[in-house]
């Protein structure tokens, strides 16, 4: 064979493979850590849902490259969270993980990822510190830190409803812990004064004992719920003849969408705070909440909505370096380097952390067209994880945490 037909026979070949479809390629494979079983099953089904909805709309391609999604069941336990990540990353050998649910499952999953180089998206797992002090390449969100919505809460608690003494009670665990002292160190400063903090174990049976212990003399009282806790808490304090009397500030979980249509005329007039609502009126948003509706019949909420919005930074990352993602540090770059102006929350950027700057919208719970929405009464917009405060003055001081801010009025 001549030296001519040999190279012609080669560039036949390379030009057989670059016309190659998406699909004899390798897959992009993608872990999805949630928690599927337990007290906060019901959110890690919603976090599925939001990664399958946008994969469905992605046609399960992305840069021009099949995508493989493995979803595991972390338990809602930090050993079960770091066994499931092993599992993927050592034998399912994925190139991207997505999760987990639970502040406290962050940090037990980020060391791990960190020393076996994972590029990592978290949805909802609100861990403050891992995009703080404990930063890492690895690891970015698409989501509010827990105390990133209490924040200006806070500071809106003070000097928009002009609440002087308010009372906390939430989950007691690090998102519960995080989520209060967000909102303790803004009211504070705004002038306000916490002066009574009341800690359920997650998974409490029964909210009652600890609402019988909330002082009668507050302006309200601020919750920090995820899961079934908010469901059996706007009941009991109904229950308890307090409705009307104490007026209620939750937290970006306790009236999510996913535990809305599951509630009554209690849970109307209750104000919170978050980075998303399925009421927002936007083009984006309208039509992420369409295609929800028709998937699967319900309104989105924080959970489905973090993990849609993790595809879409997926996605983005992605077509930056031509599907690539093999190439870790260039896909890292690209992955820190997102920027979104029309998420169905709103436009993010993230900072050098890793850490979404976005909107934050005060919201109240209302009756239209039959059900229960969170109205937007109010916007925030562009607002860091440092809130306020420098960012070299907010990294001095001790993280957040069920033991600071002291309470000092307690």
């Amino acid at each position: 064979m001549s030296s001519r037909v040999v190279a012609c026979f080669a560039l036949t070949v390379l030009a057989v493979l670059a016309a190659a479809p998406a699909a004899a390629q390798e897959a992009i494979r993608v872990g999805f850590v949630t928690i599927l079983t337990g007290p906060l099953a019901a959110p890690g089904k919603e976090m599925e849902n939001g990664i399958e909805l946008f994969l469905q709309q992605q046609k399960n391609t992305l840069a021009g490259r099949r995508v493989e999604l493995t979803v595991v069941d972390s338990g809602g336990q930090p050993a079960g969270t770091l066994a499931r990540a092993r599992e993927l990353v050592e034998q399912r050998k994925v190139h991207v993980i997505i999760g987990p649910l639970a502040a406290f499952e962050a940090y037990a999953l980020a060391p791990y990822v960190n020393a076996q180089r994972i590029p990592t998206i978290s949805p909802s797992a609100a861990a403050d510190d891992l995009t703080q002090r404990k930063a890492t390449q690895f690891f970015v969100r698409a989501a509010s830190t827990s105390s990133q919505p209490t924040q200006p809460f806070g500071t809106y608690a003070a000097k928009t409803l002009g609440y002087t003494k308010i009372a906390t009670i939430a989950d007691d665990f690090a998102f519960g812990h995080e989520v209060v002292a967000g909102f303790h160190k803004a009211f504070e400063d705004a002038g306000g004064q916490i002066v009574q903090k009341l800690w359920p174990p997650l998974g409490a049976a029964d909210q009652a004992p600890y609402i019988g212990q909330l002082r009668r003399d507050i302006d309200a009282v601020l919750i920090g719920f995820a899961g079934v806790a908010a469901l059996r808490f706007v009941k009991q304090f109904e229950d308890a003849g307090l409705r009307g009397k104490i007026p209620v500030l939750a937290n970006q979980t306790a009236v999510d969408e996913a535990l809305l249509r599951n509630m009554g005329d209690e849970a109307l007039g209750i104000v919170s705070t978050m980075h998303y609502s399925a009421a927002l009126d936007t083009p984006a948003n309208r039509g992420f909440v369409g295609a929800y509706r028709k998937a699967f019949g319900t309104e989105p909420g924080y959970y489905s909505v973090g993990a849609y919005t993790a595809g879409l930074f997926l996605k983005q990352a992605l077509e930056k370096v031509g599907g690539k993602v093999e190439d870790t540090d260039a896909f890292l770059k690209a992955l820190r380097g997102v920027t979104i102006a029309d998420a169905p929350g709103g436009p993010i950027r993230l900072d050098k952390y890793g850490q979404p700057i976005h909107n934050i919208y005060i919201r109240r719970v209302e009756r239209k067209d039959g059900r229960l929405q969170n109205t937007v009464i109010n916007t925030i917009e562009n607002v860091s994880q440092f809130w306020t405060s420098p960012e070299d003055e907010f990294l001095k001081q001790p993280p957040y945490s069920r033991a600071w801010p002291p309470c000092k009025h307690c």
